[in-house]
């Protein structure tokens, strides 16, 4: 084999190491790349639906304690400083979220890339995120989420004074049988204790 042969073989071996080296560095297609833009904006554009889940997870368990302080009020403390307490315990509750609320919401923006973002990403093809992105982005659909809590508002006011007659009377008969269950599991007398077997 002629030196050139040679020089030219080896050439052409190191042009296709190279590229093959160089085709495994290169960014991911385009197409995935446009991809994983979309799916960034799609998330970018639910960072409200994020933080409103950190809301709730941070919230709703204050809330529980809160209705559960509300009895205990009512059972546990005298009269004249039932008022005071609850003021108490209501600053209690705000300085909870104020010093949880934070956190929550940081976690929630920073793991919804690792979790949603996988999702969105193998579920929607571009074609449908870009259509999603045009959803999001609508003006239309931006104003419909503002009015998403006076719709709320307006639907729950409308079907309490609706439904408050079917509601209250039946409330009322299991609140009833509540009572009359935990007066007579109070009033009914201890089972006896059991015997002590006798000894061998």
């Amino acid at each position: 084999m002629s030196r050139t042969l040679k020089t030219a073989l080896a050439l052409t071996l190191a042009l296709l190491a190279g590229t093959a080296a160089l085709a495994q560095t290169q960014p991911p297609p385009p197409a995935d790349a446009q991809k994983r833009a979309l799916v960034a904006r799609v998330l970018e554009l639910q960072q409200p639906a994020a933080e409103n889940l950190a809301r709730q997870i941070t919230e709703q368990p204050a809330l529980h304690l809160l209705q559960q302080a509300g009895l205990a009020l009512q059972q546990r403390v005298p009269a004249a400083r039932r008022d005071a307490v609850a003021r108490e315990i209501q600053a209690d509750v705000r300085r909870y979220a104020d010093d949880t609320g934070p956190p929550v919401r940081q976690a929630a923006l920073r793991l919804a890339p690792a979790t949603i973002g996988p999702i969105l990403e193998t579920r929607f093809s571009t074609d449908e995120l870009r259509q999603l992105v045009a959803i999001l982005e609508s003006p239309a659909y931006r104003k419909l989420q503002q009015l998403g809590g006076d719709m709320q508002r307006a639907l729950a006011e409308a079907l309490v004074a609706e439904a408050r007659p079917t509601i209250e009377p039946r409330l009322r008969a299991l609140q009833q049988a509540i009572g009359e269950r935990l007066d007579a599991a109070a009033a009914a007398p201890a089972a006896p204790a059991p015997a002590p077997a006798p000894a061998r």
